[in-house]
């Protein structure tokens, strides 16, 4: 693999992951007019449609049972499930602390490798995992409620389950991205997900009083073109060239632009205990990903 190309994958998972933590923002904004359902249902229509273009070319794959049954497996992970949970969990947290919480996807990923992957759990992935969940449980208990969130304790642990989720939709589209393209497997999840969230859809639009205010609508076209395709594209193109584990960590980097962005756009505050809490969490997730020290000894002669 040319030093070229390392240049451009570092470049598209860094892109990635900021568009990304946009999404927590743009997520939250949206729902304040419209149900929460409705913005991902209309989301995944929008990156339905982008995609509509490039189905020829989809037709040319051949399909065995199994990789339909990671397929399916794709898409209830990810965006099935992922979005249940992370929808209601902006209804009842910040924007900042959801993100937060997303810095735990890399552990739960390793964990999931070590179990599915037989691969190796080192103490420190013990360790460092600990001291994150430490951090979750403490931001949680000192956050404070508001308005815009008015039961962060049960935000963030539904952030969490959506964060397991996402773990899972990593190992499956490791696999995936060995046969299929990233612009398949993005278009694959939209499609599964318009479909999945059509009868939530459905429910709300005659259940729940909401404003299609323009902003709203913007903040929607944002999530299904430039996060659906921009930044699940750019995440399958580099697992399409590298192991999940070490995609994983650049997970790492949403937290930190969700918080810039969270109190830049939604002006949002961390207490001094949820700062430090945060800090926690961050440590435990740095020394989950340290490799182990290997020490060279020189023979005397």
């Amino acid at each position: 693999m040319s030093k070229n190309f390392n240049a451009v994958g570092l470049i598209s998972i860094i892109t990635a992951m900021f568009i990304w933590a946009s999404s927590f923002i743009a997520l939250k904004s949206a729902m304040t007019d419209i149900g929460p359902y409705t913005v991902i249902f209309i989301r995944m229509i929008v990156a339905s449609l982008c995609f509509l273009y490039f189905i020829k070319r989809f037709l040319k794959y051949k399909f065995t049972k199994k990789d339909i049954k990671y397929i399916a497996l794709l898409g209830l992970f990810e965006p099935c499930l992922y979005f249940l949970f992370e929808a209601k969990a902006l209804q009842l947290t910040t924007a900042s602390q959801a993100g937060m919480v997303a810095s735990l996807m890399p552990l739960i990923t390793a964990l999931f490798a070590g179990y599915l992957l037989k691969e190796v759990i080192s103490r420190k992935m013990i360790f460092g995992s600990l001291l994150a969940m430490i951090g979750v449980i403490w931001l949680s208990v000192n956050a404070t409620t508001s308005i815009t969130a008015p039961n962060p304790l049960l935000g963030n642990f539904l952030e969490l389950c959506a964060m397991t989720c996402g773990a899972g939709y990593t190992i499956v589209a490791r696999y995936l991205s060995q046969k299929f393209d990233a612009l398949f497997i993005t278009a694959i999840q939209s499609f599964i997900g318009a479909v999945f969230f059509l009868p939530f859809f459905t429910y709300e639009i005659f259940t729940i009083d909401m404003t299609f205010s323009v902003e709203a609508i913007l903040w929607i076209i944002y999530l299904g073109i430039v996060v659906t395709l921009g930044g699940y594209g750019l995440y399958n193109y580099a697992l399409s060239k590298i192991e999940a584990s070490k995609a994983a960590v650049f997970l790492n980097l949403i937290p930190v632009f969700t918080m810039i962005l969270a109190y830049i756009i939604l002006a949002e505050e961390f207490t001094r205990s949820q700062l430090i809490a945060s800090i926690v969490i961050l440590i435990g997730v740095f020394i989950s990903q340290m490799k182990p020290l290997k020490y060279k000894f020189k023979r005397q002669k």
